[in-house]
């Protein structure tokens, strides 16, 4: 996972800890955790709206910027 090791994700927990403290480590989590479920429905509605602007080209006949 991200070219990191066992130790070096525990190396880093620690300083977390040492940071923030034991107690406001579910806070940080469910904050993480929701930040990252934000930014994939946000990304999966993009690629939603993608795919729709496509179909539509394609069904429109549009080819213009396609080479031939």
């Amino acid at each position: 996972m991200f070219g990191l090791g066992v130790t070096e994700l525990i190396v880093i927990l620690v300083i977390v800890v040492v940071l923030f403290g034991a107690s406001r480590l579910p806070q940080i989590g469910k904050g993480i955790g929701e930040g990252i479920k934000n930014f994939k429905k946000s990304t999966s509605g993009l690629s939603g709206i993608n795919e729709t602007l496509k179909s539509s080209t394609e069904e429109t006949g549009n080819n213009k910027g396609k080479k031939t």
